[in-house]
């Protein structure tokens, strides 16, 4: 997995943000759109997509996108 893929996966939770928009450095709790339904469906994706598990807790711990595909990454 590519962080580019990751981004590009992550990206597609949202309604209106374009993964152009969005590098690993984007701290994706200041987006306008993300919210608590956005973070569950961040979940469900990397769940589906990588097969991952991730908790609220990791969540919480990310602050960039590239933080949480780290997160991701760590347990393969």
């Amino acid at each position: 997995m590519e962080l580019q893929e990751f981004i590009n996966n992550f990206a597609e939770q949202f309604d209106d943000i374009d993964a152009s928009a969005l590098n690993g450095s984007t701290i994706f709790k200041d987006l306008d759109e993300w919210n608590s339904l956005v973070a569950l469906s961040v979940i469900a994706m990397i769940d589906e997509e990588y097969d991952i598990t991730l908790k609220g807790n990791d969540i919480i711990s990310a602050t960039t996108v590239e933080d949480l595909y780290n997160i991701v990454q760590s347990k393969k």
